[in-house]
């Protein structure tokens, strides 16, 4: 299947056809994910967004695992040739890896985020809880549309009812409102 970092040939990931990187910019939650090593196992999963300058993008990744916080701070370039649909995210110094987004919502509510060699993905949402018919469809789309096996992946604990861990985490007013039904 070729290493993490994608030596085999995969037929490429359809983009959606437009990001705004501007709304794009904020809180996101992660929803589900085909885990890279340092998420297996993740809870609480949050990428913040924020746009250094035009196509450049500081990633803030927090989440908690093992019962600690840890926080993995990203750099993202925007690569212009694809309307704002594909990423190039450093996690760390010289790795540079292809972000790709390949499911948007019309409102930016919620996303989906490939990787080519179909390792990996993040379902992401700006609330702690998605909507059950449109994250089904989300993962129907990921296996029939864009090729992945979901073997290995989970849904992430979004389970925020912990106010004063909300607070600690700068998200009060991102999960009060969904605090008693992040369990489900």
């Amino acid at each position: 299947m070729g290493n993490a970092f994608g030596n085999k040939k995969y037929d490429a990931l359809t983009l959606v056809p437009e990001c705004n990187t501007s709304k794009f910019m904020g809180t996101w939650f992660v929803i589900h994910v085909k885990p890279t090593i340092f998420e297996v196992g993740a809870s609480h999963a949050v990428e913040k967004y924020s746009e250094r300058s035009p196509g450049r993008i500081d990633i803030d990744f927090q989440y908690r695992s093992g019962g600690k916080d840890k926080s993995l701070p990203q750099k993202g370039w925007v690569q212009p040739r694809h309307n704002g649909a594909l990423w190039k995210v450093s996690p760390l110094w010289p790795i540079k890896i292809p972000y790709s987004i390949i499911g948007l919502a019309s409102d930016y509510s919620h996303c989906v985020i490939g990787y080519p060699n179909r390792a990996y993905f993040w379902v992401m949402a700006r609330n702690p809880i998605m909507d059950e018919s449109t994250y089904q469809q989300i993962l129907r789309d990921l296996k029939e549309k864009h090729g992945y096996d979901l073997e290995g992946s989970f849904k992430v604990n979004q389970d925020w009812s912990d106010r004063e861990y909300a607070l600690k985490r700068g998200l009060v007013e991102e999960t009060e409102s969904h605090s008693s039904s992040a369990s489900q």
